[in-house]
C-alpha cells in the first residue's frame, strides 16, 4: 500500500506532506527550493512507496488558474513524463497559505518562528493532503 505524497509547489520553495501507509494521516515532510525539487523526488520515490502525488493548484476567486499556474505547469509535466507509474493529481489550494498561518496561530507558535515561510509552506502541503484525503474518503 503506498503512501501519498502532497507538494506546495510555488516559485521559490516547495512544501511537501505525506500519508503514513494507511492513509490516515497527513503529515508534514519538509520544503525545500524549488531548484531541488526534481532531485529530491527522483531519490524519495526510489525509496519509498509512493502511489499518488498531489499537486496543488492555485486558482483565483473566479476559480479560473492564477498566475502561479505558468511555474507549476512545466513542473507537473515534467513529473508526468518522469514517474508515468505514479497517479498525479491536483488539488485547489486556494487559501491554504492563509489556513497554514491560521493552524500556527492556533497552535502557540510565536510570531517570529511562524515568519518562516518554509514552515507555513509545510502546514499548507499538509493542508492541501488533508483536503485530498477528505475527497477520496467522499
Amino acid at each position: 500500500m503506498g503512501r501519498i505524497l502532497a507538494l506546495d509547489y510555488g516559485k521559490k520553495r516547495v512544501g511537501m506532506a505525506v500519508t503514513d501507509p494507511l492513509k490516515i494521516t497527513a503529515n508534514g515532510l519538509d520544503t525545500l527550493g524549488t531548484k531541488d525539487i526534481k532531485d529530491f523526488l527522483t531519490n524519495y520515490l526510489e525509496k519509498e512507496d509512493v502511489e499518488c502525488v498531489v499537486v496543488g493548484m492555485p486558482k483565483q476567486m473566479s476559480n479560473q488558474p492564477s498566475e502561479a499556474t505558468r511555474y507549476i505547469e512545466p513542473f507537473v509535466r515534467w513529473f508526468a513524463r518522469t514517474f508515468p507509474g505514479i497517479q498525479l493529481e491536483r488539488m485547489d489550494e486556494r487559501f491554504t497559505s492563509k489556513m497554514a498561518e491560521r493552524a500556527l496561530i492556533d497552535g502557540g507558535v510565536k510570531r517570529m518562528k511562524r515568519r518562516n515561510k518554509e514552515l507555513v509552506d509545510k502546514v499548507s502541503a499538509v493542508l492541501i493532503l488533508q483536503s485530498y484525503l477528505e475527497f477520496i474518503k467522499s
